[in-house]
């Protein structure tokens, strides 16, 4: 009989963990849960687009704009518009369907606030997904908006989300001091492993900005989860980011992309393969199966972009396919390719560009000097422990 009700209790305690499972809280579902008093009072400015969404697919702008509390005053939208369609260079401003507030587009001719954007707004909120790259330019939006914000006396405040491709895994190169761009805003490596919140702390502090600062932390994510761990839904953060396996190889594949090379943008899977006209996609995949890089394989195909590079083109590839993600690491698949195609293909593959996600002069003359993947990892070594360091003090979670 005791066994009998030691085995109920086992169960009933199995049932308790698997409903808490994936119970992630994102920022703003403690928000509203909070009956939105971090904000009670505030002329708001939201920087968001459609990611932002509660738990139950509520978008942020619908909660705030009926919450009681404060007032909605003005939207900002990064890269991609509010809706995450465009894939343009410019975008301009808008209405928000629903709410008739207008959206003003930071990837326009302007991509910081200025003070007329600004004006009548006391309290900027900042709530998009970001991946977890540096290259991903929504962390650039909020760098941006972050040092407007000080400018003007602005408080900030940031609706955290997890880091989809998980927080514990860091690699990379750091960003060369001197080379920031849109693309870089800010000295940390390819693969940050911080949530929004944390890189907003680690900004604040390193570029010495003076500014009322505060993160509504996610409640109930851990480090090592990734998205499809949380109970979070999956939304295209960007068009061409459609997947969380793109997500997690983005930080290795798109370095390449400032090259003569697709990265599938303009097939149904970006991101998830490589290829170009001049390749032999059936020696290149045999060659990268022979490295063994931990957690994935590499497989021959043919493909046909309708857009970006190579568009109508017939190209020879290799697609990609993670075996393992707890040992795949996509800097070193990546770096492994490039140091591949530049072996082969030393007159074909066009190298002068790949510096410009890369960020980093001590790896690019190694990848270029023929240096080994391991080599590679290793002029850059130095740098990555020591942001390493920096980055323990702006962890919020466990």
């Amino acid at each position: 009989m005791k066994s009998r009700h030691f085995l109920f209790f086992l169960l009933l305690l199995v049932a308790a963990q698997s409903v808490d499972a994936g119970d992630t809280l994102p920022g703003v579902d403690v928000l509203e849960r909070d009956g939105f008093r971090q904000l009670a009072g505030s002329r708001v400015g939201l920087i968001t687009n459609h990611t932002g969404l509660n738990r139950d697919g509520r978008s942020t702008i619908q909660l705030l704009h009926t919450a009681s509390k404060l007032e909605l005053v003005r939207i900002f939208s990064p890269e991609h518009s509010l809706s995450g369609k465009l894939d343009i260079p410019i975008i301009g401003d808008e209405l928000e369907a629903s709410t008739r507030i207008p959206v003003i587009s930071l990837y326009g001719e302007v991509r910081r606030p200025t003070p007329a954007m600004l004006a009548g707004i006391d309290t900027l909120v900042f709530d998009i997904q970001d991946i977890g790259t540096r290259f991903y330019t929504y962390i650039s939006t909020l760098g941006n908006a972050m040092m407007a914000a000080a400018q003007h006396n602005v408080r900030f405040v940031v609706l955290d989300r997890p880091n989809p491709i998980n927080g514990i895994d860091v690699a990379g190169p750091v960003l060369d001091d001197g080379l920031q761009s849109f693309v870089g805003f800010h000295t940390i490596p390819v693969r940050h492993g911080m949530t929004v919140g944390e890189l907003a702390k680690l900004f604040k502090d390193e570029l010495g900005l003076d500014l009322d600062l505060q993160v509504v932390r996610i409640e109930g994510w851990r480090r090592g989860e990734f998205l499809d761990d949380t109970g979070l839904a999956w939304v295209n953060p960007s068009p061409n980011m459609r997947s969380q396996r793109a997500a997690l190889l983005y930080p290795g594949i798109g370095l390449l992309e400032t090259t003569n090379l697709s990265v599938g943008r303009g097939t149904d899977t970006p991101f998830e393969l490589i290829g170009a006209p001049w390749l032999d996609g059936t020696s290149l995949a045999r060659k990268l199966n022979a490295l063994k890089i931990p957690g994935i394989a590499f497989t021959a195909t043919q493909f046909t972009p309708d857009a970006s590079v190579f568009a109508e083109e017939s190209c020879e590839g290799v697609r990609f396919t993670i075996t393992d993600r707890t040992v795949f690491e996509p800097l070193t698949t990546g770096l492994s390719i490039a140091r591949q195609l530049l072996l082969e293909y030393p007159d074909d593959w066009q190298t002068e560009r790949y510096i410009r996600l890369l960020g980093n002069d001590a790896a690019f003359g190694a990848l270029l000097d023929g240096k080994s993947v391991t080599e590679i990892q290793a002029a850059y070594q130095s740098g990555l422990d020591e942001f390493n360091t920096r980055r323990a003090n702006y962890l919020l979670y466990d």
